[in-house]
């Protein structure tokens, strides 16, 4: 480094002034030797200027993404023009304490890096200058209105007393799988039950022991069903589940399953205990399925069979 004609001292107003701001400054040279360590990371990294100028910042900060930050450094000195590193790419690049008392919420400081080549008088680079900006209240509010966006979107999908998908979300679902469908055939099969006599439970009960019986419903639902398996409530006391890559023979066995749980199952009210059983139609997707309502017109038909025939049981769809 000896033919380096950059006077560090040129810089000095430079580094008072960024002194005065609140973003760091950091010059190294081209053995990663720390030239300018302004205030900001005197503050942040606890570490004086006098401690580490002259030192290799990877001994001080071993933490540090070596590999990554020589690759930055040099493409910015090959091609001479600034390099950037958002937070969204990498929260950071010094993990500083967060004390902010805005953005609290978060441990560590979010930080934009910035990497400048600088030219000597030589006409060469000679040195890098790395800033390094808190962007923590910026980063924790784009987190928080993405936290929020995705809250607001999931309740609007869910069905608020059992949270399986409501109708129109999952009805979007049915169709949007039944195109896949169309392109690319294979099994995937369409259950549809209710609970019987579920009217009676309201009448003698009450609502609030109707909605606990739907909640019991939905609970065992998904305690039946897979994590690929869409499960709704499609109103009322009627539920419908999309099964992808299962055949009839399958679904009947899933909603058999189900079936016998819920028959098991003793909901408490009071003094009272309720049993009480649920009716299924299940109906494999067929090619000659001209629409997603056909598809869910047949398992609807399944369903009334089984309701026909004395509830509590599951029929099968019946080719046309």
């Amino acid at each position: 480094m000896s033919d380096i004609t950059l006077d560090i001292a040129d810089f000095h107003w430079v580094t008072q002034i960024l002194d005065t701001m609140d973003s760091g400054l950091i010059v190294l040279d081209q053995e990663y030797k720390v030239c300018v360590w302004n205030s900001f990371m005197q503050s942040y990294s606890g570490i004086l200027s006098q401690e580490i100028l002259g030192e290799c910042l990877f001994e001080h900060f071993e933490e540090l993404p070596r590999t990554w930050l020589e690759t930055k450094i040099k493409a910015a000195a090959d091609l001479e023009t600034r390099s950037f590193s958002s937070w969204e790419n990498r929260p950071y690049l010094f993990k500083f304490n967060n004390f902010s008392p805005v953005s609290n919420s978060s441990d560590f400081m979010y930080q934009d890096i910035v990497i400048t080549p600088l030219i000597g008088l030589s006409g060469e680079v000679s040195h890098i200058a790395i800033q390094v900006n808190d962007v923590s209240e910026t980063a924790r509010n784009r987190i928080h209105l993405k936290e929020t966006n995705q809250h607001l979107s999931e309740i609007s999908r869910k069905d608020g007393l059992t949270g399986l998908f409501n109708r129109a979300y999952w009805e979007q679902s049915l169709k949007d799988e039944f195109a896949h469908l169309k392109v690319i055939d294979g099994p995937c099969s369409l259950v549809i039950f209710d609970i019987d006599h579920f009217k009676k439970v309201n009448d003698t009960y009450g609502h609030p022991t109707g909605d606990e019986v739907i909640r019991r419903t939905s609970a065992l639902l998904r305690k039946t069903a897979r994590s690929s398996d869409i499960c709704g409530r499609f109103g009322g006391e009627e539920f419908t589940v999309l099964l992808p890559h299962t055949n009839q023979e399958q679904a009947c066995y899933f909603a058999e399953r189900l079936r016998k749980r819920i028959e098991q199952e003793i909901v408490k009210v009071e003094d009272f205990l309720i049993n009480y059983t649920i009716s299924i139609g299940v109906c494999e997707y067929k090619p000659y399925f001209e629409t997603h309502t056909q598809w869910l017109k047949s398992a609807d038909a399944a369903l009334y069979r089984a309701k026909e025939n004395g509830r509590n049981q599951t029929c099968l769809h019946e080719n046309d």
